[in-house]
């Protein structure tokens, strides 16, 4: 089923699977131009930490729209033969999985290309990878989780409620610029909502309590070697990766995930009867 996901992403393709490895490539010739000539220019490897969010945030993105779908496109099978309808599900994270592998490929060639070549004054100013790198299969297997449980929520939900497909596209468009993909924790922690004489950090700690965010943060803090970054003005240090946050993420992905199965489970004999 995996096979077959990846064959009809790319049918009548002629460059086929190599779509996988120029789509994060030409992201990043895109990312590094404008953000390194208009946003956060002044930010040493501005690009670099874009990236280093924006792909898996992708994955997830295409995990949920993909999912959505993948009970109703196989609907004429499911009615012919019995197979696990997991399978269908799980097909289409699986298969996403394989692309954030090698869109992750080429962001690390990306960061020893930049550190060869670019060492000025927007290029890596050091080493590109730290010890924190050996940690990404665990942030993988997170993410891997969050978007596994959500994709059997809303394959079963979708096949019953086509809306659903539609709140999902919205919700993960929103959420993109609710986690700091598109900017850093830092914007958020040292705004002006943030002042200890206002909110005392409740925006910050509650935005965080957000699984997508507490992993885009943690992405950059283990990928990318700690540089300034400028918030209004000033260049200040990047806070340190808070574990409690990576923690708690990995607490509701598991929860999400045995939900979302224990839901599909639930709905999946009524698939072939909806109307």
């Amino acid at each position: 089923m995996v096979q077959r996901e990846i064959r009809i992403r790319y049918k009548n393709s002629a460059l086929g699977f190599l779509w996988s490895m120029l789509n994060p490539l030409i992201t990043v010739l895109v990312m590094s131009f404008m953000f390194s000539n208009f946003l956060h220019k002044d930010t040493p490897s501005v690009t670099a930490y874009i990236l280093a969010a924006y792909l898996p945030f992708t994955f997830f993105q295409l995990c949920l729209l993909d999912s959505a779908q993948s009970i109703l496109i196989a609907m004429p099978l499911l009615k012919k033969i019995y197979l696990p309808r997991e399978i269908l599900p799980i097909a289409s994270v699986i298969s996403n999985f394989i692309h954030l592998l090698l869109a992750f490929c080429t962001f690390f060639l990306y960061l020893l290309v930049v550190y060869v070549f670019f060492p000025g004054e927007h290029g890596l100013r050091q080493w590109p990878f730290q010890i924190g790198t050996l940690l990404l299969p665990v942030l993988l297997l997170i993410n891997l989780a969050l978007s596994l449980g959500l994709s059997f929520f809303i394959s079963a939900l979708n096949t019953f409620y086509e809306d659903v497909k539609y709140i999902v596209a919205v919700g993960v468009y929103l959420m993109l610029f609710m986690c700091p993909i598109l900017y850093f924790e830092e914007d958020v922690a040292f705004s002006t909502l943030n002042n200890p004489q206002h909110w005392h950090g409740l925006l910050y700690n509650a935005m965080n309590l957000n699984p997508v965010f507490a992993l885009s943060n943690a992405y950059r803090k283990l990928l990318i070697a700690p540089n300034k970054i400028k918030v209004d003005g000033h260049l200040v240090d990047p806070l340190p990766l808070d574990w409690r946050y990576v923690g708690w993420a990995a607490i509701v992905s598991v929860v999400i995930l045995i939900t979302g199965y224990n839901t599909f489970n639930k709905l999946k004999w009524r698939f072939v009867e909806r109307p």
